[in-house]
């Protein structure tokens, strides 16, 4: 396959040309470990609204480390060494900088299943695992690899690739929480360059989490100023007003549902697909409860649910079915309306309250007060390699 070409290629082969000097460019031709992480680092450069996930290169990272931490990119061996523990591996990847709510998901299967989908015709998977003992090695045939006559070990340079990347995405996203506080100490001043810089975050290539805590943040405010009456009886009602929780991390798998809007009920999802299966899903979850999608497109609503319809047909082919489901989407809210509603939140002068929301639930959601933290370990480790 060809080499995927974008910015931080230059680092990787940089970094492998440090190893060993002038061959970056064939080392990088010759491995599909290398290739793989050339395509998973893509968004490096890219600022924090790119998509950015690290369960991947945590998974080789760790392994590489264990790798190098017994000194097996010297003393050969590997072939009789027992393995490296799970609990061990896991551990360790939540040490690492955004790592501290991840999984096994990588380490089991997802990291093999990727790669495998990158290089079908590959004779080997990153990954090595031993269910009965519950061991993992890393594939050495991916990190010795032969470069004309002479095989050299690529594990130091990975090992490096995965610490620039790293740097890289926590600086793009320092930067990005850096902007946000800057918009609100501006706002007053300057309030629409703050708009914009919220419309901006508005787009359809937009990262799914910063989506997804853009448009909790406008519609909590939306629906902050909506007052609803209810009681047990007429002459004894109740005046309050309606609040939006967020009900978990953003993009986590979980199986949750995203928001919940209090005294109300309603349920929220924040999807950035039109695939009937996952709205179904979804709905299945809560058994056929309305959901309210907010979709992260700028097509119509109509065009959306026209086809979400289209795609149950097809698939069930049952109009009772079809019905049914269709009858649980209570609403699609797509890009255009949250514009329409972040202009009503403008004209009620709340600018500065969805800054100052986008700008604490970033702070949750990428763990910023416990990844300072984080990094002081990650950095000590990496200056005793």
């Amino acid at each position: 396959m060809s080499i995927v070409q974008h910015e931080f290629t230059k680092i990787i082969i940089e970094i492998i040309n440090l190893y060993f000097p002038e061959q970056g460019t064939r080392i990088l031709n010759s491995s599909e470990l290398l290739q793989y992480l050339n395509i998973k680092t893509k968004a490096a450069n890219s600022g924090s609204k790119s998509r950015a996930g690290f369960a991947n290169h945590y998974a080789i990272y760790v392994l590489i480390e264990d790798y190098l931490n017994n000194n097996f990119h010297i003393n050969n061996g590997y072939a009789d060494y027992v393995g490296a523990q799970f609990r061990t591996l896991l551990m360790r990847q939540r040490e690492l900088p955004f790592g501290s709510k991840l999984q096994n998901h990588a380490l089991n299967h997802r990291l093999n299943e990727e790669f495998k989908k990158y290089f079908p015709t590959s004779s080997y998977l990153p990954i090595i695992r031993d269910t009965k003992t519950n061991r993992y090695w890393i594939n050495e045939n991916l990190i010795k690899i032969s470069v004309g006559l002479t095989q050299i070990n690529i594990a130091e340079a990975v090992r490096d690739i995965i610490d620039a990347y790293i740097k890289a995405r926590r600086d793009a996203f320092n930067s990005f929480l850096v902007y946000c506080q800057q918009m609100i100490d501006i706002q007053q001043r300057e309030p629409l360059r703050a708009v914009e810089f919220i419309r901006g975050l508005l787009r359809p290539n937009i990262d799914a989490r910063v989506f997804e805590i853009v448009s909790y943040a406008i519609l909590k405010e939306y629906y902050a100023d909506q007052q609803i009456y209810w009681g047990w009886s007429l002459d004894e009602l109740n005046a309050e007003y309606l609040i939006l929780y967020k009900t978990g991390r953003t993009n986590a798998n979980d199986g949750g549902i995203d928001f919940v809007m209090k005294p109300l009920g309603r349920f929220f999802q924040v999807t950035e697909t039109i695939d009937a299966g996952k709205y179904f899903l979804d709905i299945d979850k809560v058994q056929k409860y309305p959901i309210t999608f907010v979709v992260k497109t700028e097509q119509t609503t109509e065009r959306i649910l026209s086809k979400i319809e289209e795609q149950a047909t097809s698939r069930y082919n049952i109009k009772a079915i079809v019905k049914r489901y269709i009858e649980s989407v209570e609403e699609i809210i797509n890009i255009t309306e949250l514009m329409c509603r972040f202009d009503t939140v403008l004209q009620r002068g709340k600018d500065a309250a969805v800054i100052e929301e986008i700008v604490l639930q970033s702070r949750v959601e990428f763990n910023v007060e416990a990844e300072e933290q984080d990094v002081i370990v990650y950095e000590n480790t990496v200056e005793e390699e």
